[in-house]
């Protein structure tokens, strides 16, 4: 099974679509890639046993190292490695097709760790691994993230004996990105979870498992500052893991139960 399905023809609409398009930020026609068959590793494990890896692609990195290149047509094909225990005020966002407002306000809402940390002190899950993965999602490029970065994040994964992937998109063409990470690192034997936002670019994409609910860009694990908001999200789709025996896209109840709390006047 291939991360992208055709990848020639694909390479060659997206050859044809840049020669269209002077402002590639706009994704106007951009050719999304489009795969038939999910790949599947069962989990083998309970979560409450599990090490669980983060990936976000909403282009965190640490204050005072090199940004991400938010500049280049192709998008930038590096990723960083960083501990999981870092002080979330020490880290900054090289944002590209999503509005950073909400991670200014709240950085859990793409990179979550305060909450999986209180997961694993609540035995929700087994244990945060001890780095998390961070890259720029806008890479219109697919063929060359396919190829060139994500060989270079699966040796890092792998290098942690990771049990499971928890992946979460920032922008439009970041669903691709994580999409296809997410197929990437279920090929060799990881179990992954993919939050989703936007239910068109999941399902051609095809990650493995796809927790999707109708929230925002920018703000996909959970709305800023309402840390319930975000367990409600996490909890959910992390329990999918585990049961589900087959590739699918599952929309999370996390909407109603938010409603129900506003009409309450609890938020």
């Amino acid at each position: 099974m291939e991360i992208i399905e055709h990848l020639g023809r694909w390479n060659e609409e997206y050859a044809s679509w840049k020669q269209r398009h002077t402002d590639l930020d706009e994704l106007a026609q951009y050719p999304f890639v489009q795969n038939k068959v999910a790949p599947f590793t069962p989990a083998r494990r309970a979560l409450t046993m599990m090490q669980v890896g983060v990936v976000s692609s909403a282009g965190a990195y640490i204050d005072g190292s090199e940004p991400f290149d938010t500049q280049t047509v192709t998008g930038d094909l590096n990723f960083r490695e960083i501990p999981s225990q870092i002080d979330l005020r020490d880290l900054r966002f090289a944002s590209r097709g999503y509005d950073p407002a909400f991670v200014q306000q709240d950085p859990n809402v793409q990179v979550p760790l305060q909450r999986l940390f209180e997961f694993e002190i609540n035995r929700i899950i087994g244990r945060l691994n001890s780095v998390f993965w961070s890259f720029s999602g806008f890479i219109p490029d697919a063929g060359r993230l396919v190829n060139e970065l994500i060989p270079r994040l699966l040796e890092r994964i792998h290098r942690y004996e990771i049990q499971s992937v928890l992946l979460i998109p920032a922008s439009r063409l970041c669903h691709q990105s994580c999409g296809l990470a997410a197929r990437a690192i279920e090929l060799t034997g990881i179990p992954t979870i993919t939050l989703a936002v936007d239910r068109y670019v999941a399902e051609n994409v095809r990650p493995p498992r796809v927790a999707f609910y109708d929230g925002q860009f920018g703000s996909v694990a959970g709305q800023p500052n309402w840390p319930e908001h975000q367990r409600r999200v996490l909890d959910e789709a992390l329990r999918w893991l585990e049961p589900m025996g087959e590739p699918g896209l599952r929309k999370l109840a996390v909407e109603l139960e938010s409603k129900v709390e506003v009409a309450r006047g609890e938020r």
